[in-house]
Protein backbone atom coordinates (compact mmCIF):
# COMPACT_ATOMS: atom_id res chain seq x y z
CA UNK A 1 0.00 0.00 0.00
CA UNK A 2 1.31 3.64 -0.61
CA UNK A 3 0.91 5.67 2.53
CA UNK A 4 -2.09 7.86 2.24
CA UNK A 5 0.22 10.76 3.82
CA UNK A 6 2.10 10.67 0.50
CA UNK A 7 -0.59 10.68 -1.09
CA UNK A 8 -1.15 13.87 0.17
CA UNK A 9 1.91 15.31 -0.55
CA UNK A 10 1.60 14.17 -4.00
CA UNK A 11 -1.50 16.05 -4.66
CA UNK A 12 -0.35 19.21 -2.81
CA UNK A 13 2.68 19.17 -5.13
CA UNK A 14 1.10 18.47 -8.60
CA UNK A 15 -1.24 20.75 -10.31
CA UNK A 16 -4.41 19.45 -11.88
CA UNK A 17 -4.28 21.57 -14.71
CA UNK A 18 -0.70 21.46 -15.95
CA UNK A 19 -1.45 17.43 -15.39
CA UNK A 20 -4.69 17.74 -17.67
CA UNK A 21 -3.36 19.80 -19.91
CA UNK A 22 -0.72 17.93 -21.13
CA UNK A 23 -3.05 15.40 -22.56
CA UNK A 24 -6.44 17.67 -22.90
CA UNK A 25 -5.80 21.16 -24.18
CA UNK A 26 -7.60 23.75 -22.18
CA UNK A 27 -8.93 26.98 -22.29
CA UNK A 28 -9.39 29.35 -19.19
CA UNK A 29 -13.19 30.18 -18.37
CA UNK A 30 -13.70 32.63 -15.54
CA UNK A 31 -12.00 31.31 -12.16
CA UNK A 32 -11.82 27.51 -14.27
CA UNK A 33 -10.43 26.04 -17.23
CA UNK A 34 -12.66 23.83 -19.70
CA UNK A 35 -12.43 21.48 -22.41
CA UNK A 36 -14.69 19.21 -24.77
CA UNK A 37 -14.57 15.83 -22.22
CA UNK A 38 -12.24 13.45 -23.30
CA UNK A 39 -14.01 10.82 -21.91
CA UNK A 40 -17.38 11.25 -24.04
CA UNK A 41 -18.54 12.80 -27.20
CA UNK A 42 -19.39 16.59 -27.21
CA UNK A 43 -19.33 19.73 -29.03
CA UNK A 44 -20.13 22.43 -26.25
CA UNK A 45 -17.48 22.32 -23.67
CA UNK A 46 -19.21 21.14 -20.17
CA UNK A 47 -14.92 18.94 -18.84
CA UNK A 48 -14.61 21.51 -16.21
CA UNK A 49 -11.15 21.66 -14.38
CA UNK A 50 -10.55 23.82 -11.16
CA UNK A 51 -7.24 25.23 -10.17
CA UNK A 52 -8.31 26.41 -7.29
CA UNK A 53 -10.05 23.09 -5.77
CA UNK A 54 -7.73 20.98 -8.03
CA UNK A 55 -10.43 18.49 -9.08
CA UNK A 56 -12.58 18.33 -12.58
CA UNK A 57 -16.24 17.97 -13.42
CA UNK A 58 -18.14 16.98 -16.47
CA UNK A 59 -21.26 18.54 -16.72
CA UNK A 60 -22.28 15.90 -19.35
CA UNK A 61 -21.50 12.87 -18.50
CA UNK A 62 -20.49 13.33 -14.43
CA UNK A 63 -16.85 12.25 -15.06
CA UNK A 64 -14.93 13.35 -11.45
CA UNK A 65 -11.89 13.45 -9.92
CA UNK A 66 -8.25 14.46 -8.96
CA UNK A 67 -5.35 14.44 -10.64
CA UNK A 68 -4.79 10.40 -9.94
CA UNK A 69 -8.20 9.69 -10.92
CA UNK A 70 -7.96 11.14 -14.39
CA UNK A 71 -4.54 9.48 -15.41
CA UNK A 72 -6.48 6.41 -14.18
CA UNK A 73 -9.47 6.61 -16.42
CA UNK A 74 -7.95 8.79 -19.03
CA UNK A 75 -4.40 6.42 -19.64
CA UNK A 76 -6.16 3.17 -18.25
CA UNK A 77 -3.02 3.18 -15.94
CA UNK A 78 -4.00 1.41 -12.39
CA UNK A 79 -4.00 3.43 -8.89
CA UNK A 80 -0.27 2.53 -8.63
CA UNK A 81 0.59 3.14 -11.97
CA UNK A 82 -0.94 6.66 -11.88
CA UNK A 83 0.63 7.97 -8.82
CA UNK A 84 3.88 6.67 -10.00
CA UNK A 85 3.28 8.54 -13.12
CA UNK A 86 2.40 11.61 -11.07
CA UNK A 87 5.30 11.54 -8.92
CA UNK A 88 7.95 11.01 -11.26
CA UNK A 89 6.39 14.46 -12.94
CA UNK A 90 6.81 16.12 -9.34
CA UNK A 91 10.58 14.87 -8.87
CA UNK A 92 8.78 12.70 -5.72
CA UNK A 93 10.04 8.82 -4.80
CA UNK A 94 7.24 6.35 -4.00
CA UNK A 95 7.54 5.18 -1.19
CA UNK A 96 8.11 1.55 -1.41
CA UNK A 97 6.35 -0.38 1.87
CA UNK A 98 5.52 -4.36 2.39
CA UNK A 99 3.10 -5.67 -0.51
CA UNK A 100 3.70 -1.94 -2.41
CA UNK A 101 3.28 -3.04 -6.48
CA UNK A 102 6.49 -2.72 -7.86
CA UNK A 103 7.77 -0.14 -10.43
CA UNK A 104 6.87 -0.93 -14.11
CA UNK A 105 8.84 2.04 -15.16
CA UNK A 106 11.26 0.12 -17.84
CA UNK A 107 15.28 1.49 -17.98
CA UNK A 108 16.26 1.93 -21.77
CA UNK A 109 19.57 0.75 -20.70
CA UNK A 110 20.56 -2.49 -22.67
CA UNK A 111 20.64 -5.41 -20.10
CA UNK A 112 23.76 -6.38 -21.89
CA UNK A 113 25.51 -3.24 -20.80
CA UNK A 114 24.23 -4.06 -17.20
CA UNK A 115 27.06 -5.48 -15.24
CA UNK A 116 24.70 -7.11 -12.03
CA UNK A 117 22.52 -8.73 -15.33
CA UNK A 118 25.84 -10.06 -16.67
CA UNK A 119 27.39 -11.12 -13.36
CA UNK A 120 24.08 -12.48 -11.55
CA UNK A 121 26.14 -10.23 -8.41
CA UNK A 122 23.79 -8.24 -5.65
CA UNK A 123 20.26 -9.31 -4.86
CA UNK A 124 18.91 -12.20 -6.41
CA UNK A 125 15.11 -10.98 -6.48
CA UNK A 126 14.08 -10.14 -10.17
CA UNK A 127 12.73 -6.65 -10.86
CA UNK A 128 10.05 -5.66 -12.84
CA UNK A 129 12.55 -3.29 -14.76
CA UNK A 130 14.77 -6.43 -15.43
CA UNK A 131 12.25 -8.40 -17.04
CA UNK A 132 10.70 -5.02 -19.14
CA UNK A 133 13.81 -5.07 -20.33
CA UNK A 134 14.40 -8.81 -21.12
CA UNK A 135 11.38 -8.58 -23.16
CA UNK A 136 13.03 -5.38 -25.30
CA UNK A 137 15.93 -7.23 -26.08
CA UNK A 138 13.86 -10.63 -27.19
CA UNK A 139 11.77 -8.22 -29.25
CA UNK A 140 14.59 -6.34 -31.32
CA UNK A 141 16.10 -9.92 -32.04
CA UNK A 142 13.02 -11.25 -33.22
CA UNK A 143 12.68 -8.43 -35.49
CA UNK A 144 16.01 -8.79 -36.74
CA UNK A 145 15.53 -12.25 -37.63
CA UNK A 146 12.80 -11.71 -39.68
CA UNK A 147 14.69 -9.91 -41.71
CA UNK A 148 16.82 -12.73 -42.42
CA UNK A 149 13.77 -15.32 -42.82
CA UNK A 150 12.24 -15.83 -46.17
CA UNK A 151 10.00 -18.25 -44.95
CA UNK A 152 8.56 -16.13 -42.59
CA UNK A 153 8.40 -13.00 -44.87
CA UNK A 154 6.66 -15.11 -47.71
CA UNK A 155 3.84 -16.32 -45.18
CA UNK A 156 3.24 -12.44 -44.42
CA UNK A 157 2.99 -11.48 -47.67
CA UNK A 158 0.65 -13.99 -48.72
CA UNK A 159 -1.38 -12.81 -45.61
CA UNK A 160 -1.13 -9.35 -47.14
CA UNK A 161 1.14 -7.43 -44.34
CA UNK A 162 3.15 -5.08 -46.01
CA UNK A 163 7.04 -3.98 -44.69
CA UNK A 164 5.77 -1.15 -43.36
CA UNK A 165 3.22 -2.70 -41.06
CA UNK A 166 5.24 -5.19 -40.37
CA UNK A 167 7.64 -2.76 -38.95
CA UNK A 168 4.64 -0.54 -37.22
CA UNK A 169 3.59 -3.51 -35.02
CA UNK A 170 7.17 -4.55 -34.23
CA UNK A 171 6.68 -8.25 -35.85
CA UNK A 172 9.08 -10.68 -35.57
CA UNK A 173 10.07 -14.33 -35.81
CA UNK A 174 11.77 -16.74 -33.25
CA UNK A 175 14.12 -18.90 -35.43
CA UNK A 176 13.23 -22.84 -35.52
CA UNK A 177 16.52 -23.40 -33.06
CA UNK A 178 15.74 -24.92 -29.51
CA UNK A 179 18.10 -21.69 -27.58
CA UNK A 180 18.17 -18.88 -29.84
CA UNK A 181 17.87 -16.38 -27.50
CA UNK A 182 21.60 -17.73 -26.07
CA UNK A 183 22.74 -15.08 -28.83
CA UNK A 184 21.60 -12.53 -26.96
CA UNK A 185 21.49 -13.18 -23.41
CA UNK A 186 24.91 -13.62 -21.12
CA UNK A 187 25.09 -16.66 -19.29
CA UNK A 188 21.82 -17.84 -20.83
CA UNK A 189 22.02 -20.72 -18.83
CA UNK A 190 23.49 -19.67 -15.97
CA UNK A 191 22.66 -17.52 -12.68
CA UNK A 192 20.71 -14.77 -12.72
CA UNK A 193 19.36 -14.59 -16.32
CA UNK A 194 18.27 -17.50 -16.44
CA UNK A 195 15.65 -16.59 -13.62
CA UNK A 196 14.71 -13.32 -15.86
CA UNK A 197 14.20 -15.45 -18.83
CA UNK A 198 11.92 -18.13 -16.80
CA UNK A 199 9.84 -15.27 -15.11
CA UNK A 200 9.77 -13.19 -18.44
CA UNK A 201 7.94 -16.18 -19.74
CA UNK A 202 10.93 -16.29 -22.58
CA UNK A 203 12.23 -19.79 -21.69
CA UNK A 204 11.01 -23.26 -20.12
CA UNK A 205 12.54 -25.09 -17.83
CA UNK A 206 12.18 -28.56 -17.61
CA UNK A 207 12.46 -31.78 -15.21
CA UNK A 208 15.65 -32.16 -15.65
CA UNK A 209 16.94 -28.35 -14.87
CA UNK A 210 17.57 -28.05 -18.79
CA UNK A 211 16.09 -24.89 -20.53
CA UNK A 212 14.91 -23.92 -23.89
CA UNK A 213 13.24 -21.02 -25.69
CA UNK A 214 9.45 -21.26 -25.36
CA UNK A 215 8.60 -19.77 -29.17
CA UNK A 216 10.08 -21.06 -32.01
CA UNK A 217 9.83 -21.27 -35.82
CA UNK A 218 6.97 -18.37 -35.09
CA UNK A 219 5.93 -15.08 -35.92
CA UNK A 220 6.14 -12.86 -33.26
CA UNK A 221 3.76 -10.62 -32.05
CA UNK A 222 4.83 -8.21 -29.33
CA UNK A 223 2.09 -7.27 -26.41
CA UNK A 224 2.30 -3.99 -25.23
CA UNK A 225 0.42 -2.89 -21.74
CA UNK A 226 -0.94 0.36 -21.18
CA UNK A 227 2.21 2.21 -20.84
CA UNK A 228 3.39 0.88 -23.73
CA UNK A 229 5.93 -1.63 -22.31
CA UNK A 230 6.54 -4.80 -24.16
CA UNK A 231 4.52 -7.65 -21.04
CA UNK A 232 4.16 -10.42 -23.68
CA UNK A 233 4.26 -12.12 -27.05
CA UNK A 234 2.05 -14.10 -28.86
CA UNK A 235 3.76 -16.71 -31.50
CA UNK A 236 2.18 -18.11 -34.64
CA UNK A 237 3.01 -20.88 -36.24
CA UNK A 238 4.12 -20.75 -40.08
CA UNK A 239 3.10 -24.34 -40.83
CA UNK A 240 -0.11 -26.04 -40.00
CA UNK A 241 1.12 -27.42 -36.39
CA UNK A 242 -0.70 -27.11 -32.80
CA UNK A 243 -1.02 -25.14 -31.04
CA UNK A 244 -2.09 -22.32 -34.11
CA UNK A 245 -1.24 -19.51 -31.62
CA UNK A 246 1.32 -19.62 -28.56
CA UNK A 247 0.56 -16.83 -25.65
CA UNK A 248 3.41 -15.76 -22.96
CA UNK A 249 2.25 -17.50 -20.09
CA UNK A 250 0.85 -15.67 -17.18
CA UNK A 251 3.41 -13.44 -15.48
CA UNK A 252 4.14 -10.66 -12.98
CA UNK A 253 4.40 -8.49 -16.55
CA UNK A 254 1.50 -10.46 -18.06
CA UNK A 255 -2.10 -11.42 -17.77
CA UNK A 256 -4.36 -12.85 -21.05
CA UNK A 257 -7.38 -11.32 -18.62
CA UNK A 258 -6.18 -7.92 -18.02
CA UNK A 259 -4.32 -6.66 -21.77
CA UNK A 260 -5.76 -6.34 -25.12
CA UNK A 261 -3.68 -6.10 -28.24
CA UNK A 262 -2.85 -3.21 -29.53
CA UNK A 263 -5.01 -1.21 -26.99
CA UNK A 264 -2.03 1.11 -26.29
CA UNK A 265 -1.67 1.86 -29.89
CA UNK A 266 -5.18 2.06 -30.62
CA UNK A 267 -6.58 4.55 -28.12
CA UNK A 268 -6.38 7.89 -29.80
CA UNK A 269 -8.04 6.74 -32.36
CA UNK A 270 -10.63 4.81 -30.03
CA UNK A 271 -11.04 8.18 -28.83
CA UNK A 272 -11.53 10.50 -31.97
CA UNK A 273 -13.73 7.59 -33.64
CA UNK A 274 -15.63 7.31 -29.69
CA UNK A 275 -15.80 3.37 -30.53
CA UNK A 276 -13.58 0.58 -30.32
CA UNK A 277 -14.26 -3.06 -32.07
CA UNK A 278 -12.97 -5.58 -30.05
CA UNK A 279 -11.80 -8.63 -32.54
CA UNK A 280 -10.22 -12.02 -31.61
CA UNK A 281 -7.15 -12.27 -33.40
CA UNK A 282 -3.88 -10.26 -34.03
CA UNK A 283 -4.32 -10.94 -37.62
CA UNK A 284 -7.65 -9.24 -37.40
CA UNK A 285 -6.29 -6.22 -35.81
CA UNK A 286 -3.14 -5.71 -38.04
CA UNK A 287 -5.65 -6.22 -41.56
CA UNK A 288 -8.25 -3.66 -40.16
CA UNK A 289 -5.12 -1.24 -39.18
CA UNK A 290 -4.11 -1.75 -42.77
CA UNK A 291 -7.11 -0.25 -44.22
CA UNK A 292 -6.96 2.60 -41.76
CA UNK A 293 -9.32 1.34 -39.43
CA UNK A 294 -7.36 1.95 -36.41
CA UNK A 295 -9.57 1.87 -33.84
CA UNK A 296 -9.06 -1.71 -33.17
CA UNK A 297 -7.84 -4.34 -30.40
CA UNK A 298 -7.91 -8.28 -29.57
CA UNK A 299 -8.62 -10.38 -26.68
CA UNK A 300 -5.87 -12.81 -26.41
CA UNK A 301 -7.05 -16.38 -26.73
CA UNK A 302 -9.43 -15.85 -23.89
CA UNK A 303 -13.34 -15.03 -23.02
CA UNK A 304 -13.64 -10.94 -22.92
CA UNK A 305 -13.19 -10.45 -19.22
CA UNK A 306 -14.36 -7.15 -17.05
CA UNK A 307 -11.49 -6.02 -16.32
CA UNK A 308 -10.60 -5.44 -20.40
CA UNK A 309 -14.41 -4.41 -20.67
CA UNK A 310 -13.47 -1.95 -17.80
CA UNK A 311 -10.64 -0.62 -19.70
CA UNK A 312 -12.57 -0.38 -22.67
CA UNK A 313 -15.53 1.97 -21.15
CA UNK A 314 -12.99 4.16 -19.94
CA UNK A 315 -11.93 5.32 -23.44
CA UNK A 316 -15.25 5.50 -24.96
CA UNK A 317 -18.87 4.48 -24.91
CA UNK A 318 -19.59 2.12 -27.84
CA UNK A 319 -17.98 -0.99 -27.95
CA UNK A 320 -18.33 -3.35 -30.93
CA UNK A 321 -17.65 -6.98 -30.83
CA UNK A 322 -16.77 -8.50 -33.72
CA UNK A 323 -16.26 -12.51 -33.75
CA UNK A 324 -16.79 -15.16 -35.74
CA UNK A 325 -20.43 -16.15 -36.91
CA UNK A 326 -20.10 -19.91 -35.84
CA UNK A 327 -20.94 -21.48 -32.38
CA UNK A 328 -17.56 -20.23 -31.08
CA UNK A 329 -18.25 -16.91 -32.28
CA UNK A 330 -21.48 -16.61 -30.59
CA UNK A 331 -20.65 -18.23 -27.31
CA UNK A 332 -17.54 -15.86 -26.90
CA UNK A 333 -19.96 -12.69 -27.82
CA UNK A 334 -21.97 -14.06 -25.03
CA UNK A 335 -19.46 -14.49 -22.43
CA UNK A 336 -18.64 -10.74 -23.17
CA UNK A 337 -22.20 -9.50 -22.83
CA UNK A 338 -22.03 -11.65 -19.51
CA UNK A 339 -19.14 -9.74 -18.18
CA UNK A 340 -20.22 -6.46 -19.13
CA UNK A 341 -23.87 -6.45 -17.35
CA UNK A 342 -22.46 -5.30 -14.15
CA UNK A 343 -20.19 -2.39 -15.76
CA UNK A 344 -22.61 -1.20 -18.11
CA UNK A 345 -23.77 2.86 -17.52
CA UNK A 346 -26.84 4.18 -18.94
CA UNK A 347 -25.29 6.11 -22.28
CA UNK A 348 -22.76 3.36 -22.99
CA UNK A 349 -23.54 1.17 -26.03
CA UNK A 350 -22.29 -2.49 -26.67
CA UNK A 351 -22.69 -4.31 -30.35
CA UNK A 352 -22.57 -7.71 -31.78
CA UNK A 353 -21.32 -8.37 -35.28
CA UNK A 354 -21.08 -12.07 -36.37
CA UNK A 355 -19.49 -12.13 -40.34
CA UNK A 356 -20.60 -14.49 -42.55
CA UNK A 357 -19.92 -17.91 -42.07
CA UNK A 358 -16.48 -18.56 -42.70
CA UNK A 359 -15.21 -14.94 -42.66
CA UNK A 360 -13.30 -12.94 -39.83
CA UNK A 361 -12.32 -9.43 -40.04
CA UNK A 362 -8.83 -10.02 -41.59
CA UNK A 363 -10.10 -12.35 -44.59
CA UNK A 364 -13.54 -10.03 -45.00
CA UNK A 365 -11.25 -6.43 -45.20
CA UNK A 366 -8.86 -8.35 -47.69
CA UNK A 367 -11.41 -9.55 -49.83
CA UNK A 368 -14.05 -6.77 -49.89
CA UNK A 369 -12.62 -3.51 -48.17
CA UNK A 370 -13.01 -0.77 -45.78
CA UNK A 371 -16.16 1.01 -46.87
CA UNK A 372 -17.65 -2.46 -46.78
CA UNK A 373 -16.06 -3.30 -43.05
CA UNK A 374 -17.53 -0.18 -42.34
CA UNK A 375 -21.12 -0.74 -43.15
CA UNK A 376 -20.95 -4.79 -41.63
CA UNK A 377 -19.88 -2.37 -38.54
CA UNK A 378 -22.77 -0.01 -38.43
CA UNK A 379 -25.60 -2.98 -38.67
CA UNK A 380 -24.24 -4.98 -35.67
CA UNK A 381 -26.94 -6.07 -33.25
CA UNK A 382 -27.13 -3.78 -30.07
CA UNK A 383 -26.95 -5.41 -26.91
CA UNK A 384 -30.52 -5.36 -25.68
CA UNK A 385 -31.55 -6.79 -28.95
CA UNK A 386 -28.79 -10.01 -28.85
CA UNK A 387 -29.79 -10.60 -25.48
CA UNK A 388 -33.20 -11.70 -26.23
CA UNK A 389 -31.86 -13.43 -29.45
CA UNK A 390 -29.92 -15.90 -27.06
CA UNK A 391 -31.80 -16.20 -24.59
CA UNK A 392 -34.88 -17.13 -26.47
CA UNK A 393 -32.88 -19.06 -29.00
CA UNK A 394 -34.36 -22.89 -29.00
CA UNK A 395 -37.58 -21.90 -26.57
CA UNK A 396 -41.18 -22.36 -27.72
CA UNK A 397 -42.72 -19.24 -26.78
CA UNK A 398 -45.74 -20.03 -27.90
CA UNK A 399 -46.34 -22.51 -24.88
CA UNK A 400 -46.32 -21.25 -21.10
CA UNK A 401 -43.60 -23.90 -20.19
CA UNK A 402 -41.46 -22.12 -22.93
CA UNK A 403 -41.83 -18.40 -21.73
CA UNK A 404 -41.49 -19.38 -18.09
CA UNK A 405 -38.13 -21.28 -18.65
CA UNK A 406 -37.09 -17.49 -20.73
CA UNK A 407 -38.11 -15.68 -17.66
CA UNK A 408 -35.93 -18.26 -15.22
CA UNK A 409 -32.96 -17.85 -17.56
CA UNK A 410 -33.24 -14.04 -17.91
CA UNK A 411 -33.58 -13.51 -13.98
CA UNK A 412 -30.16 -13.80 -13.08
CA UNK A 413 -28.54 -11.52 -15.89
CA UNK A 414 -31.17 -9.07 -15.38
CA UNK A 415 -30.42 -8.43 -11.22
CA UNK A 416 -26.96 -8.14 -12.78
CA UNK A 417 -27.26 -4.85 -14.53
CA UNK A 418 -26.95 -1.76 -12.37
CA UNK A 419 -27.76 1.15 -15.52
CA UNK A 420 -31.38 2.34 -14.26
CA UNK A 421 -33.10 3.10 -17.82
CA UNK A 422 -31.50 -0.37 -19.84
CA UNK A 423 -32.40 -2.43 -16.76
CA UNK A 424 -36.12 -0.88 -16.71
CA UNK A 425 -36.45 -1.38 -20.78
CA UNK A 426 -35.15 -4.83 -20.61
CA UNK A 427 -37.92 -5.67 -18.17
CA UNK A 428 -40.29 -3.77 -20.14
CA UNK A 429 -39.16 -6.31 -23.41
CA UNK A 430 -39.58 -9.42 -21.24
CA UNK A 431 -42.98 -8.89 -19.77
CA UNK A 432 -43.89 -8.73 -23.24
CA UNK A 433 -42.72 -11.60 -24.48
CA UNK A 434 -43.36 -13.59 -21.37
CA UNK A 435 -47.08 -12.28 -21.78
CA UNK A 436 -47.01 -11.33 -17.77
CA UNK A 437 -47.82 -7.59 -16.57
CA UNK A 438 -45.10 -5.66 -15.07
CA UNK A 439 -46.37 -6.13 -11.60
CA UNK A 440 -46.04 -9.56 -11.75
CA UNK A 441 -42.83 -9.78 -13.55
CA UNK A 442 -41.28 -7.59 -10.87
CA UNK A 443 -42.22 -10.40 -8.34
CA UNK A 444 -40.69 -12.68 -10.13
CA UNK A 445 -37.30 -11.02 -10.97
CA UNK A 446 -37.11 -9.74 -7.59
CA UNK A 447 -35.19 -6.25 -8.37
CA UNK A 448 -36.13 -3.10 -6.56
CA UNK A 449 -38.48 -1.21 -9.07
CA UNK A 450 -36.89 2.11 -10.12
CA UNK A 451 -38.77 4.88 -9.42
CA UNK A 452 -40.09 7.71 -11.53
CA UNK A 453 -39.29 11.16 -11.71
CA UNK A 454 -42.15 13.31 -10.33
CA UNK A 455 -43.64 15.41 -12.38
CA UNK A 456 -45.68 19.04 -11.74
CA UNK A 457 -46.98 21.11 -14.59
CA UNK A 458 -44.83 19.08 -16.90
CA UNK A 459 -41.47 20.07 -15.21
CA UNK A 460 -39.37 18.19 -12.78
CA UNK A 461 -39.97 19.03 -9.11
CA UNK A 462 -36.93 20.54 -8.13
CA UNK A 463 -35.69 19.11 -4.58
CA UNK A 464 -35.23 22.31 -2.12
CA UNK A 465 -31.03 21.97 -0.82
CA UNK A 466 -31.34 20.44 2.80
CA UNK A 467 -29.43 22.12 5.28
CA UNK A 468 -27.09 19.24 5.55
CA UNK A 469 -26.27 19.29 1.92
CA UNK A 470 -25.05 22.98 2.24
CA UNK A 471 -23.22 21.76 5.34
CA UNK A 472 -21.22 18.70 3.29
CA UNK A 473 -20.83 21.62 -0.01
CA UNK A 474 -18.87 23.57 2.99
CA UNK A 475 -16.95 20.63 4.31
CA UNK A 476 -15.94 19.30 0.86
CA UNK A 477 -14.85 22.99 0.17
CA UNK A 478 -12.72 24.05 3.44
CA UNK A 479 -12.50 21.02 5.62
CA UNK A 480 -11.68 22.96 8.75
CA UNK A 481 -15.11 23.97 9.13
CA UNK A 482 -15.85 20.21 10.75
CA UNK A 483 -13.23 21.58 13.31
CA UNK A 484 -15.74 24.45 14.17
CA UNK A 485 -19.06 21.78 13.95
CA UNK A 486 -21.36 20.75 16.93
CA UNK A 487 -21.90 17.02 15.73
CA UNK A 488 -24.64 16.63 17.97
CA UNK A 489 -26.87 19.25 16.30
CA UNK A 490 -27.54 16.79 13.44
CA UNK A 491 -31.18 15.40 13.65
CA UNK A 492 -31.46 12.11 12.15
CA UNK A 493 -34.83 11.80 12.18
CA UNK A 494 -35.31 14.65 9.63
CA UNK A 495 -32.72 14.29 7.10
CA UNK A 496 -32.30 12.38 4.11
CA UNK A 497 -30.38 9.31 5.12
CA UNK A 498 -27.73 9.23 2.43
CA UNK A 499 -26.67 12.66 3.18
CA UNK A 500 -26.28 11.60 6.77
CA UNK A 501 -24.66 9.00 5.68
CA UNK A 502 -22.27 11.29 3.63
CA UNK A 503 -21.96 13.51 6.74
CA UNK A 504 -21.00 10.81 8.92
CA UNK A 505 -18.46 9.04 6.36
CA UNK A 506 -16.75 12.69 6.34
CA UNK A 507 -16.81 13.13 9.45
CA UNK A 508 -15.15 9.57 9.80
CA UNK A 509 -12.57 10.25 7.17
CA UNK A 510 -11.69 13.93 9.00
CA UNK A 511 -10.94 11.72 12.05
CA UNK A 512 -8.69 9.74 10.92
CA UNK A 513 -6.89 12.29 8.53
CA UNK A 514 -6.80 15.65 10.96
CA UNK A 515 -3.55 16.76 8.79
CA UNK A 516 -6.15 17.44 6.36
CA UNK A 517 -8.62 19.69 8.85
CA UNK A 518 -5.20 21.26 10.15
CA UNK A 519 -3.43 22.49 6.90
CA UNK A 520 -5.03 24.39 3.77
CA UNK A 521 -4.79 21.58 2.00
CA UNK A 522 -6.35 21.85 -1.69
CA UNK A 523 -7.80 19.49 -3.68
CA UNK A 524 -10.86 17.22 -4.50
CA UNK A 525 -11.87 15.65 -1.03
CA UNK A 526 -14.36 13.33 -2.97
CA UNK A 527 -11.44 11.46 -4.84
CA UNK A 528 -10.85 9.79 -1.63
CA UNK A 529 -14.20 7.38 -1.47
CA UNK A 530 -13.67 6.33 -5.10
CA UNK A 531 -14.89 2.36 -3.78
CA UNK A 532 -17.82 4.09 -1.92
CA UNK A 533 -21.33 3.99 -2.32
CA UNK A 534 -21.42 7.54 -1.75
CA UNK A 535 -18.68 8.26 -3.92
CA UNK A 536 -21.47 9.69 -6.47
CA UNK A 537 -23.75 12.05 -3.61
CA UNK A 538 -20.37 13.62 -2.74
CA UNK A 539 -19.18 14.34 -6.13
CA UNK A 540 -22.07 15.94 -7.35
CA UNK A 541 -22.13 17.73 -4.27
CA UNK A 542 -18.65 18.82 -4.78
CA UNK A 543 -19.21 20.11 -8.57
CA UNK A 544 -21.34 22.67 -7.05
CA UNK A 545 -18.68 24.36 -5.37
CA UNK A 546 -17.01 25.10 -8.76
CA UNK A 547 -19.49 28.25 -8.92
CA UNK A 548 -18.34 29.33 -6.04
CA UNK A 549 -14.87 32.15 -5.83
CA UNK A 550 -13.19 33.00 -2.02
CA UNK A 551 -14.90 35.81 -1.92
CA UNK A 552 -18.28 33.86 -0.89
CA UNK A 553 -19.23 34.57 2.45
CA UNK A 554 -18.73 30.95 3.49
CA UNK A 555 -18.32 31.79 7.45
CA UNK A 556 -21.85 33.57 7.25
CA UNK A 557 -23.22 30.55 5.11
CA UNK A 558 -21.62 28.01 7.90
CA UNK A 559 -23.16 30.20 10.95
CA UNK A 560 -26.64 30.16 9.10
CA UNK A 561 -26.60 26.78 8.99
CA UNK A 562 -25.87 26.31 12.63
CA UNK A 563 -28.77 28.43 13.47
CA UNK A 564 -31.27 26.16 11.59
CA UNK A 565 -29.81 23.35 12.90
CA UNK A 566 -30.19 24.63 16.28
CA UNK A 567 -33.65 25.55 15.57
CA UNK A 568 -34.68 22.17 13.95
CA UNK A 569 -32.87 20.47 17.37
CA UNK A 570 -35.08 22.26 19.46
CA UNK A 571 -38.49 21.57 17.53
CA UNK A 572 -37.43 17.93 17.74
CA UNK A 573 -37.20 18.58 21.52
CA UNK A 574 -40.08 20.45 21.62
CA UNK A 575 -42.20 17.60 19.94
CA UNK A 576 -40.80 14.94 22.33
CA UNK A 577 -41.62 16.91 25.20
CA UNK A 578 -45.37 18.13 23.97
CA UNK A 579 -45.95 14.77 23.34
CA UNK A 580 -46.41 13.70 27.03
CA UNK A 581 -49.00 15.19 28.65
CA UNK A 582 -48.35 17.51 31.25
CA UNK A 583 -48.45 15.92 34.40
CA UNK A 584 -46.42 12.88 32.77
CA UNK A 585 -43.36 15.67 32.76
CA UNK A 586 -40.61 16.53 35.62
CA UNK A 587 -40.15 19.70 36.95
CA UNK A 588 -36.81 20.02 35.05
CA UNK A 589 -38.42 19.11 31.42
CA UNK A 590 -40.94 21.85 32.26
CA UNK A 591 -38.72 24.32 32.34
CA UNK A 592 -36.65 23.14 29.73
CA UNK A 593 -39.93 22.95 27.24
CA UNK A 594 -40.69 26.70 28.47
CA UNK A 595 -37.05 27.55 27.87
CA UNK A 596 -37.12 26.30 24.14
CA UNK A 597 -40.89 27.36 23.27
CA UNK A 598 -39.00 31.19 24.33
CA UNK A 599 -36.07 30.25 22.03
CA UNK A 600 -37.65 29.47 18.58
Amino acid sequence: MIPQSFIHDLLNRVDIVDTIDHHVPLKKAGANFVACCPFHNEKTPSFTVSQTKQFYHCFGCGAHGNAISFLIEYSGLSFVEAVQSLAGYAGMEVPVQSGNISSESASSNDLSQNQEFNQGHGNDEVSSDELINAMQMATHYYREQLKHSGKAIAYLKTRGISGKTAARFAIGYAPAAWQNLEAVFPDYAAGKTKKILAQAGLIIINDDAKQYDRFRDRIMFPILNQKGRIVGFGGRVLAQEEPKYLNSPETVLFGKGRELYNFFSARRAVREANCVIVVEGYMDVIALSQHGIDNVVATLGTATTGIHIQKLLRQTDNIIFCFDGDRAGRKAAWRALENSLELLTDGKYLGFLFLPEGADPDSYVNQFGKESFEKQISQAVPLSEFFFKELCAGLKLQTSEGRAKLVKDAKPLLQRIVAPALSLILKRRLAELSELADKELETLLQIKRIPETKKIGGNERKQAVTLYRRLIRILLDDPSYVTKLDRGLLVKSDAKNEEIAALEALFEFFDAHPNLTENNSVFSIAGYFQNNPLKALLESIECETLEWNHSTAIESEFSDILKKLRLMQYKERITELQSKSLNMLSDEEKKELQQLVKQQ
